[in-house]
């Protein structure tokens, strides 16, 4: 049995969407950040960044956070979504350290200027609008020859694509990347995913792309 804790965000619904395709049991703890929950001094035990998402394996006895962590341990724990082959594993890891490193945190800071703070700081709006625009060509290059990320459905996918799924608050508009539109798609259709997205509740219906 796996605790989850967590709240609806790209980075907590990665976990959960892994959880809901390696079909594990699990308990939801929600963690709501909108009323500062994750600085609760329980929570700090077990995320020390005061971050979702984080686990606690019951069977293991190991606390994990930090989303990309998660998604290694798990399915190396549970053997999918994570290749044994060298080069095709170290190929999803690749595009998984891409979204830790990249497009996670530039498309956070286009919601952070573009969705929630629109119209107080007009160099922010314009560097990542700019640098999430560029992001998306460069999945859109990769999804050119690839039907998903590193070459099966993997993790890198999972981690990706619900940030993606927040594509207005990023001001894109998925008809220009129609590599990213076609994925984001296929993805949508997996009920793993549609269940995943809703956890810990459900706050609006998946954008459709």
């Amino acid at each position: 049995m796996i605790d989850l804790y967590t709240w609806p965000t790209p980075n907590g619904r990665k976990i959960s969407i892994l959880l809901e395709e390696l079909n594990l049991e699990y308990t939801v703890h929600p963690v709501d950040i909108s009323n500062r929950e994750q600085f609760d001094v329980s929570f700090l035990k077990i995320s020390p960044n005061n971050k979702i998402p984080a686990i606690r394996d019951q069977k293991t006895g190991i606390c994990l956070m930090e989303s990309g962590a998660i998604m290694l341990y798990l399915a190396d724990q549970y053997g999918k979504f994570l290749p044994v082959d060298a080069k095709q594993r170290n190929l999803v890891i690749e595009w998984l350290m891409w979204q830790m490193t990249g497009f996670g945190p530039m498309l956070g800071q286009a919601h952070h200027f573009l969705h929630y703070n629109k119209g107080k700081a007009t160099y922010a709006e314009e560097r990542y609008r700019v640098e999430a625009h560029r992001l998306y060509g460069v999945l859109e290059k990769q999804l050119s020859c690839h039907k998903y990320v590193a070459g099966d459905y993997s993790i890198a996918d999972m981690a990706i694509w619900p940030w993606v799924s927040r594509y207005e608050w990023q001001e894109i508009n998925l008809k220009e990347f129609p590599n990213v539109q076609t994925w984001y798609k296929v993805i949508l259709e997996r009920k793993a995913v549609q269940r995943g997205y809703h956890v810990p509740k459900r706050v609006s219906e998946i954008p459709t792309g």
